[in-house]
């Protein structure tokens, strides 16, 4: 495979985010919740991953209702051609790396505890936080020294509530 480059989502790139989006999880679901998210203006980070001129992954981070400057990340998508080979993770790191260097204080996630450990996200950390997502999947990844606060009530942006 070729090298995968990650940059910012350009308008160009809708028709093949929808794409990879749809195809990531096998339903439009997720794709829904991409375009609301950008329709609401809560696409605060929003990144592909491109391998020469193809669109092969989109990850999208949303600012959350929080106690401090909180991101939700979701969702990630790769094409399934393209999956177990790193562009995932290349996604994930540039998405970090953006919320950092914008001094977000965390990033949320709802995810496999086994795939988002490796980024230093933890399950124990949120527990604190009162979510409808509340959970083992549950996790949160402080951006600088410590969370500012350890208890609270979080919530997704409000495209999340369509979310079937």
């Amino acid at each position: 495979m070729d090298a995968v480059t990650v940059r910012p989502e350009r308008g160009d790139d809708v028709d093949a985010i929808h794409d990879v989006v749809v195809r990531a999880f096998g339903r439009d679901d997720e794709m829904r919740l991409v375009a609301r998210l950008r329709r609401d203006g809560d696409a605060a980070i929003s990144l592909v991953a491109v391998v020469g001129r193809a669109v092969i992954g989109h990850v999208v981070l949303s600012p959350m209702s929080a106690p401090f400057r909180a991101l939700g990340l979701a969702p990630l998508s790769v094409a399934p051609e393209h999956q177990k080979l790193g562009a995932g993770a290349a996604l994930t790191r540039a998405a970090i790396a953006s919320a950092r260097q914008s001094e977000w204080a965390a990033i949320f996630v709802l995810g496999d505890p086994v795939y988002y450990v490796r980024f230093g996200f933890r399950a124990d950390l949120a527990n604190g936080f009162s979510s409808p997502y509340a959970g083992a999947h549950f996790m949160v990844l402080p951006l600088f020294d410590r969370l500012p606060a350890m208890t609270g009530r979080i919530d997704y942006a409000p495209a999340f509530n369509d979310l079937a």
